[in-house]
């Protein structure tokens, strides 16, 4: 009797555990973007939805197996609350949110896209984008790990070539976000 005990309370804490890494982090993306021309003030909770940055580093999310929440999933939460209405959020108000919205991550930041000098002997225009970014732990409001990322593209059309370097820095950014979830679902750095 106690080896057939011993045997089910093995074979449910394999269940247990073979389940509780097969679940999918939730994260919840609240990167403010200024682009080249664009409005100064678009934030991710703003009416007008245009974000590469987010769409790119939620896509590459995605692929590595993550649960991405959409940012309409703290909008009531926002609207009842003018404290969430700022670009600058803090991480305890971010964490807020994302206990709203049941994720287990919040990537707080902000994406700028810049013109530089033309490129010599052409037409073209020297874009720039860069993105800083915390990855935050929503459980305890812990900060595990301030990223960024930047990237570049000649255009001959300063809000594209904005749009393209953003693009950039956003694959980078999103590698760097993957392999630090990666670490902290290894157990490291806790």
């Amino acid at each position: 009797m106690k080896k057939i005990l011993l045997a089910c309370l093995i074979l449910a804490l394999c269940v247990t555990a073979s389940y509780a890494e097969g679940a999918k982090a939730k994260i919840i993306l609240m990167i403010a973007e200024q682009n080249i021309g664009g409005p100064q003030r678009a934030w991710w909770a703003s009416e007008i939805d245009l974000s590469v940055t987010e769409a790119v580093i939620a896509q590459k999310l995605i692929e590595q197996g993550y649960d991405i929440l959409e940012p309409s999933a703290v909008s009531d939460v926002v609207k009842q609350n003018k404290a969430f209405r700022v670009v600058n959020i803090s991480n305890g108000q971010s964490a807020k949110l994302g206990k709203s919205a049941q994720a287990d991550y919040v990537v707080l930041g902000k994406a700028v896209a810049s013109t530089g000098g033309n490129v010599p002997q052409s037409n073209m225009i020297s874009c720039f984008g860069n993105i800083t970014a915390k990855l935050i732990r929503v459980k305890d409001g812990r900060v595990l790990a301030y990223l960024n990322a930047s990237g570049s593209s000649p255009h001959m059309e300063a809000v594209t070539g904005g749009t393209e370097a953003l693009n950039n820095a956003a694959r980078d950014l999103a590698t760097k976000i993957a392999d630090r979830l990666a670490k902290e679902k290894e157990g490291g750095e806790k």
